[in-house]
Protein backbone atom coordinates (compact mmCIF):
# COMPACT_ATOMS: atom_id res chain seq x y z
CA UNK A 1 0.00 0.00 0.00
CA UNK A 2 2.80 2.27 0.58
CA UNK A 3 4.25 1.62 -2.26
CA UNK A 4 0.79 2.47 -4.54
CA UNK A 5 0.76 5.96 -2.13
CA UNK A 6 4.34 7.13 -3.07
CA UNK A 7 3.21 6.43 -6.89
CA UNK A 8 0.09 8.32 -6.47
CA UNK A 9 1.81 11.37 -4.75
CA UNK A 10 4.43 11.39 -7.45
CA UNK A 11 1.98 11.76 -10.05
CA UNK A 12 0.85 14.36 -8.28
CA UNK A 13 3.86 16.10 -8.26
CA UNK A 14 4.75 15.60 -11.63
CA UNK A 15 1.20 17.26 -12.61
CA UNK A 16 2.21 20.26 -10.34
CA UNK A 17 5.59 20.33 -12.07
CA UNK A 18 3.85 20.42 -15.63
CA UNK A 19 1.49 22.79 -14.13
CA UNK A 20 4.68 25.59 -13.31
CA UNK A 21 6.33 25.01 -16.42
CA UNK A 22 3.08 25.43 -18.51
CA UNK A 23 1.58 28.17 -16.27
CA UNK A 24 -1.93 25.72 -15.87
CA UNK A 25 -4.80 26.12 -13.75
CA UNK A 26 -4.86 24.26 -10.17
CA UNK A 27 -7.51 24.00 -7.78
CA UNK A 28 -9.85 22.17 -4.69
CA UNK A 29 -12.61 20.50 -5.93
CA UNK A 30 -14.83 19.24 -3.40
CA UNK A 31 -18.42 16.60 -3.83
CA UNK A 32 -20.95 14.37 -3.23
CA UNK A 33 -21.00 10.79 -4.40
CA UNK A 34 -24.10 9.00 -4.76
CA UNK A 35 -22.62 5.35 -5.13
CA UNK A 36 -23.63 1.89 -5.59
CA UNK A 37 -21.24 -1.27 -6.04
CA UNK A 38 -22.13 -4.81 -7.60
CA UNK A 39 -22.07 -7.57 -5.31
CA UNK A 40 -21.86 -11.34 -7.16
CA UNK A 41 -21.72 -14.96 -5.76
CA UNK A 42 -22.15 -18.10 -6.96
CA UNK A 43 -25.13 -16.79 -9.27
CA UNK A 44 -26.48 -14.40 -6.42
CA UNK A 45 -27.01 -10.78 -6.42
CA UNK A 46 -27.72 -8.47 -3.72
CA UNK A 47 -29.21 -5.79 -4.85
CA UNK A 48 -27.40 -2.85 -3.93
CA UNK A 49 -29.10 0.28 -2.40
CA UNK A 50 -27.66 3.58 -3.14
CA UNK A 51 -24.94 5.24 -0.63
CA UNK A 52 -24.22 9.12 -0.17
CA UNK A 53 -20.37 9.56 0.44
CA UNK A 54 -18.10 12.27 -1.11
CA UNK A 55 -14.82 12.98 -2.49
CA UNK A 56 -12.00 16.08 -2.25
CA UNK A 57 -9.34 16.87 -3.38
CA UNK A 58 -7.12 18.89 -5.63
CA UNK A 59 -7.78 19.06 -9.73
CA UNK A 60 -5.31 20.89 -12.70
CA UNK A 61 -6.06 21.86 -16.15
CA UNK A 62 -3.72 22.36 -18.80
CA UNK A 63 -4.60 24.35 -22.09
CA UNK A 64 -3.84 21.81 -25.15
CA UNK A 65 -5.85 23.96 -28.12
CA UNK A 66 -8.02 26.61 -27.26
CA UNK A 67 -11.16 23.95 -26.41
CA UNK A 68 -9.39 21.32 -25.74
CA UNK A 69 -7.98 20.81 -21.93
CA UNK A 70 -6.08 17.94 -20.04
CA UNK A 71 -7.68 17.85 -16.60
CA UNK A 72 -5.56 15.01 -14.09
CA UNK A 73 -6.53 15.26 -10.40
CA UNK A 74 -5.98 13.32 -7.24
CA UNK A 75 -8.78 12.77 -4.26
CA UNK A 76 -9.79 11.48 -1.84
CA UNK A 77 -13.25 9.37 -2.62
CA UNK A 78 -15.77 7.40 -0.35
CA UNK A 79 -17.63 4.95 -2.54
CA UNK A 80 -19.45 1.91 -1.70
CA UNK A 81 -23.41 0.57 -1.19
CA UNK A 82 -26.27 -0.56 1.16
CA UNK A 83 -27.59 -3.78 0.85
CA UNK A 84 -30.64 -5.78 2.59
CA UNK A 85 -30.12 -9.04 3.40
CA UNK A 86 -33.11 -11.68 4.49
CA UNK A 87 -32.69 -14.67 6.79
CA UNK A 88 -34.99 -16.82 8.37
CA UNK A 89 -37.83 -14.57 8.35
CA UNK A 90 -34.93 -11.33 9.58
CA UNK A 91 -33.88 -8.63 7.85
CA UNK A 92 -30.64 -7.14 7.81
CA UNK A 93 -28.75 -4.17 6.49
CA UNK A 94 -25.32 -4.94 5.34
CA UNK A 95 -23.16 -1.47 4.64
CA UNK A 96 -19.83 -1.56 2.93
CA UNK A 97 -17.94 1.82 2.73
CA UNK A 98 -14.92 1.81 1.35
CA UNK A 99 -12.54 4.79 0.56
CA UNK A 100 -9.80 5.32 -1.73
CA UNK A 101 -7.37 7.98 -3.33
CA UNK A 102 -8.19 8.13 -6.57
CA UNK A 103 -6.49 9.73 -9.83
CA UNK A 104 -8.72 10.93 -12.89
CA UNK A 105 -7.17 12.05 -15.77
CA UNK A 106 -9.73 13.66 -17.78
CA UNK A 107 -9.79 15.32 -21.30
CA UNK A 108 -12.41 18.20 -21.57
CA UNK A 109 -13.98 19.96 -24.51
CA UNK A 110 -14.64 23.61 -23.41
CA UNK A 111 -17.20 25.96 -25.66
CA UNK A 112 -19.03 29.03 -24.92
CA UNK A 113 -18.69 32.77 -24.88
CA UNK A 114 -17.26 34.89 -22.81
CA UNK A 115 -16.72 33.96 -18.81
CA UNK A 116 -19.06 30.98 -18.76
CA UNK A 117 -18.30 27.78 -20.34
CA UNK A 118 -19.70 24.99 -21.38
CA UNK A 119 -17.82 21.41 -20.08
CA UNK A 120 -17.47 18.10 -21.88
CA UNK A 121 -15.03 15.46 -20.47
CA UNK A 122 -13.91 11.63 -19.99
CA UNK A 123 -11.32 9.86 -19.22
CA UNK A 124 -9.65 6.69 -17.41
CA UNK A 125 -9.20 7.04 -13.48
CA UNK A 126 -7.14 4.62 -11.10
CA UNK A 127 -8.43 4.17 -7.49
CA UNK A 128 -5.98 2.73 -4.43
CA UNK A 129 -8.06 1.96 -1.52
CA UNK A 130 -6.96 2.21 2.24
CA UNK A 131 -9.92 2.79 4.75
CA UNK A 132 -13.43 1.78 4.94
CA UNK A 133 -15.69 0.24 7.03
CA UNK A 134 -18.63 -2.74 6.91
CA UNK A 135 -21.43 -2.46 9.00
CA UNK A 136 -23.79 -5.31 9.63
CA UNK A 137 -25.92 -5.47 12.82
CA UNK A 138 -24.59 -2.86 14.50
CA UNK A 139 -21.42 -4.00 14.38
CA UNK A 140 -18.60 -2.15 12.58
CA UNK A 141 -15.16 -3.78 11.24
CA UNK A 142 -12.80 -2.19 9.33
CA UNK A 143 -12.08 -2.79 5.26
CA UNK A 144 -9.49 -5.78 4.94
CA UNK A 145 -7.75 -4.69 1.18
CA UNK A 146 -5.33 -7.83 -0.42
CA UNK A 147 -6.13 -10.49 -3.11
CA UNK A 148 -6.39 -13.71 -0.28
CA UNK A 149 -9.64 -15.07 -0.16
CA UNK A 150 -9.68 -13.95 3.87
CA UNK A 151 -9.47 -10.29 2.47
CA UNK A 152 -12.89 -8.11 1.69
CA UNK A 153 -11.61 -6.53 -1.75
CA UNK A 154 -8.86 -5.58 -3.58
CA UNK A 155 -7.23 -2.42 -3.07
CA UNK A 156 -6.99 -1.29 -6.58
CA UNK A 157 -9.66 -0.27 -9.10
CA UNK A 158 -9.70 1.38 -12.45
CA UNK A 159 -12.28 2.40 -14.90
CA UNK A 160 -13.77 5.51 -16.84
CA UNK A 161 -15.24 8.97 -15.90
CA UNK A 162 -17.81 10.83 -18.27
CA UNK A 163 -19.17 14.03 -17.54
CA UNK A 164 -20.36 17.66 -18.32
CA UNK A 165 -20.34 21.15 -16.60
CA UNK A 166 -20.26 24.81 -16.40
CA UNK A 167 -17.16 26.64 -15.67
CA UNK A 168 -17.95 30.54 -14.45
CA UNK A 169 -15.01 32.66 -14.64
CA UNK A 170 -12.98 29.76 -13.10
CA UNK A 171 -16.23 28.45 -10.74
CA UNK A 172 -16.59 25.27 -11.49
CA UNK A 173 -19.69 22.89 -11.29
CA UNK A 174 -20.08 19.25 -12.55
CA UNK A 175 -21.56 16.55 -12.60
CA UNK A 176 -20.09 12.58 -13.96
CA UNK A 177 -20.52 9.15 -13.78
CA UNK A 178 -17.72 6.98 -12.89
CA UNK A 179 -18.00 3.42 -13.95
CA UNK A 180 -15.70 0.80 -12.40
CA UNK A 181 -14.07 -1.87 -14.76
CA UNK A 182 -12.09 -3.74 -12.41
CA UNK A 183 -13.45 -7.09 -10.14
CA UNK A 184 -12.36 -5.80 -7.02
CA UNK A 185 -13.29 -9.53 -5.57
CA UNK A 186 -10.30 -11.04 -4.08
CA UNK A 187 -12.20 -14.53 -4.62
CA UNK A 188 -11.22 -16.13 -8.11
CA UNK A 189 -12.56 -19.75 -7.18
CA UNK A 190 -16.08 -18.61 -8.74
CA UNK A 191 -17.95 -15.89 -10.39
CA UNK A 192 -17.94 -13.73 -7.54
CA UNK A 193 -17.83 -9.69 -8.56
CA UNK A 194 -17.52 -6.62 -7.30
CA UNK A 195 -17.80 -3.27 -8.82
CA UNK A 196 -18.20 0.31 -8.27
CA UNK A 197 -20.96 2.70 -10.30
CA UNK A 198 -20.77 6.23 -8.52
CA UNK A 199 -22.37 9.19 -9.75
CA UNK A 200 -20.40 12.61 -8.55
CA UNK A 201 -21.73 15.99 -8.32
CA UNK A 202 -18.88 18.51 -7.54
CA UNK A 203 -18.32 22.52 -7.16
CA UNK A 204 -14.54 23.48 -7.45
CA UNK A 205 -12.24 26.58 -8.33
CA UNK A 206 -9.14 27.28 -10.49
CA UNK A 207 -6.31 29.92 -9.85
CA UNK A 208 -3.67 30.95 -12.01
CA UNK A 209 -2.95 30.17 -15.56
CA UNK A 210 -3.16 32.36 -18.28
Amino acid sequence: MKNSLRLLFALFIMFAVTGVQAQVKFGPKAGVNLSTMTLKSSGLSLDPKMLIGFHAGIISEIGLTENLKLQPGILFSSKGSKYELSLLEQAFELTMSPGVIEVPVNVLYSFGAGTTKLNLFAGPYVAYGFTGKIKSSGESLDISYGSTIDDDMKPLDFGLNIGAGVNINGLLITAQYGLGLANLSPDSSDDTEIKNQVIGISIGYLFGGK
